[in-house]
C-alpha cells in the first residue's frame, strides 16, 4: 500500500515540528516543504527528508494532504490554494485572521469536498481525554495559560495567540452558546493585548472564567472544572491531574491516572487517520471558526479599555 505524501506550507518553528512528525507516522512520506525563505525549507528537509519546493504549486502537486503553518494573515491564500489544488489541509490555529477569512475556509473545503482540519493541539492532550471522560455538566470553569513572551505572533494578541487554545476547549466541553462576556486586556511589550482575562456566561448556566498571559516569567497550562460531584484540576503542561469527589466522610482526592504522549503527534495521527478513512477530522473547520468568533469578541472587548 502506497504512503500518503504529506507536505508543509511554512517552515518556522511550528512548520518544522510538523514536517519532524510527519516524518515519524508510519504510513506517512514527508514529500515537500514550502517556505517564502527557502533556505528555511532547506533546512528542515535537511533535517527531516523531503524536498524543499519553490511554488505553492509545486507544494500542491506533491502531496495528498498538507500542513498549513504560515502567518494567521496568509492562511486563507495558502489554505484555498491547496483545498482548490485537491489537497486535504490542517491549518494551524487561529484558523485565520477574520471570521470571513474562515468562512471562506470553510466554503472552499466543502465545494472542493477536501478535508479542512484546525490545529487546536490541546484537544489531543491525554488530559482532555480523561477530562472528558469525566466529564457529566460541568458548572465552573477556570484556565490559565501562561508564558514568557514569545518573540513570534507579534501580528496577534494574546487572545488569538494563546487564549484560543482554552476557549475551544471549554465550547467544546460546555456545548452550549455564550450569552455574556466580560474581558480586559493588558498591553505590555507589544500594541496589542499582553495579558487578558474574560468571564464567559453560556446558556446552560455554566460559567468559565479564562486569564492569558504572554509576559510571565513561569509557564502555566492549566484547567479547573467544577462540577456538580467533583472538581477536577489538569495541568495540560505536566500531563497530570486530580479528582476531588464527594464521599460519605466529605471530599476525597483521587490521582487522574494519565497515559502520557505528545499532542502534536496525536493531531497529525489523527488528520491522516481521517484522510485515510474520510471522517470529518477531530476539529473541523467550523469548530475552528466558533473559536475564532469566540475569541475576536474577546479581544475587542478586552481592547475596549486600553
Amino acid at each position: 500500500m502506497s504512503k500518503m505524501r504529506a507536505g508543509v506550507a511554512g517552515a518556522g518553528a511550528m512548520g518544522r515540528n510538523h514536517a519532524r512528525i510527519y516524518s515519524l507516522l508510519e504510513g506517512v512520506e514527508l514529500t515537500a516543504v514550502y517556505d517564502a525563505d527557502r533556505a528555511r525549507a532547506e533546512a528542515v528537509v535537511a533535517e527531516f527528508g523531503g524536498r524543499a519546493v519553490d511554488t505553492m504549486e509545486d507544494l500542491a502537486s506533491s502531496c495528498d494532504l498538507a500542513s498549513v503553518a504560515v502567518p494567521t494573515v496568509a492562511h486563507r491564500e495558502v489554505g484555498c490554494f491547496l483545498l482548490e489544488k485537491g489537497v486535504h489541509v490542517l491549518i494551524e490555529k487561529p484558523i485565520a485572521a477574520t471570521v470571513a477569512d474562515a468562512q471562506a475556509l470553510v466554503d472552499t473545503s466543502r465545494r472542493c469536498e477536501k478535508l479542512l482540519a484546525v490545529g487546536h493541539v490541546e484537544r489531543f492532550n491525554p488530559v482532555l481525554k480523561q477530562l472528558e471522560a469525566r466529564l457529566s455538566k460541568p458548572r465552573f470553569i477556570e484556565a490559565h495559560r501562561l508564558s514568557p513572551f514569545p518573540n513570534r505572533s507579534m501580528d496577534i494578541g494574546v487572545v488569538l495567540d494563546l487564549m484560543i487554545h482554552d476557549l475551544e476547549v471549554i465550547l467544546h466541553l460546555v456545548k452550549s452558546p455564550v450569552v455574556g462576556i466580560d474581558a480586559v486586556g493588558v498591553s505590555v511589550l507589544t500594541p496589542t493585548e499582553d495579558i487578558a482575562n474574560a468571564r464567559l456566561r453560556f446558556e446552560n448556566g455554566c460559567i468559565a472564567n479564562v486569564t492569558a498571559s504572554r509576559i510571565s516569567p513561569d509557564r502555566m497550562r492549566k484547567i479547573r472544572v467544577f462540577q456538580e460531584d467533583c472538581y477536577l484540576s489538569l495541568d495540560y503542561q505536566q500531563q497530570e491531574g486530580q479528582m476531588y469527589a464527594k464521599v460519605d466522610t466529605g471530599i476525597a482526592k483521587f490521582d487522574v491516572e494519565i497515559e502520557k504522549g505528545e499532542p502534536l503527534m496525536g493531531e497529525l495521527q489523527s488528520f491522516v487517520d481521517a484522510v485515510a478513512r474520510g471522517e470529518k477530522p477531530a476539529v473541523t473547520g467550523q469548530q475552528g471558526l466558533a473559536a475564532l468568533e469566540l475569541a475576536l469578541k474577546v479581544t475587542e472587548l478586552a481592547r475596549l479599555g486600553m
